[in-house]
């Protein structure tokens, strides 16, 4: 039987590198696939892990109809095996309801892979839906570290510096580079937009690593690294 597995863990834990992983492992064995996306800090149509493997997909926008797809590939005659979704956080509720369908109704297997929730941690729409829907969720084994050392839970997003709690839901940025963040909509200057993972005691707090360095609380954020 066809099931529908969502794997979470929070950024840095790997969920794309594994997307791109599970992907090859089941098209060396000759199944047919498709992978999808969606907002990937790469770009559009691209899975890209921090490892730096990259992988042409499917870009899921707002409006992209999952069984509408799959229906109309089937009947033109293509094999589908497998679904690949990664940073399924971002899908709406609708399209996981679709995919839910698709395994149901025609046996396609389907392997989502994303966060469980946002920067105000709150559930994302897509990941609320895939808790509710899915056939088994499992969180990744890859532990990610707050500057603490602790593990880290959370996803914290900073506004040029500053560690905001409010804002757009979806704004692209980055963990490593600032020069790759993202901007903030609707904002008429220069924010660049980065994303640092925290333990949920420093996430409440508001102190990332960089405020943990200015007030000396650490002199190295991970002193074992």
């Amino acid at each position: 039987m066809a099931e529908l597995r969502f794997y979470t863990g929070p950024m840095d834990s790997g969920k794309s590198t594994l997307a791109l992983q599970t992907n090859h492992n089941y098209a060396s064995r000759g199944l047919a696939g498709r992978v999808f996306t969606a907002h990937d800090r790469a770009g559009q149509a691209t899975v890209s892990s921090r490892l730096g493997l990259t992988h042409e997909a499917i870009e899921a926008g707002p409006d992209f109809d999952f069984w509408r797809y799959t229906v109309d590939a089937l009947t033109q005659g293509a094999r589908i095996d497998y679904f690949i979704c990664d940073e399924a956080q971002f899908y709406t509720t609708g399209q996981i309801d679709q995919l839910a369908k698709i395994v149901d109704e025609l046996q396609i297997d389907v392997y989502c892979f994303g966060i469980l929730t946002d920067f105000r941690t709150k559930l994302f729409e897509g990941s609320a839906r895939l808790v509710e829907l899915a056939d088994s969720t499992q969180l990744l084994q890859v532990e990610t570290l707050c500057w603490c050392g602790k593990r880290a839970t959370h996803q914290a997003r900073i506004e040029d510096g500053v560690m905001v709690t409010e804002g757009e839901v979806i704004v692209v940025g980055d963990t490593e580079d600032p020069a790759r963040g993202g901007r903030v909509p609707g904002f008429d200057g220069p924010s660049v937009v980065t994303y640092e993972v925290l333990c949920r005691q420093h996430h409440r707090r508001q102190l990332t690593a960089a405020r943990a360095r200015a007030v000396s609380l650490s002199a190295e954020p991970l002193p074992f690294g």
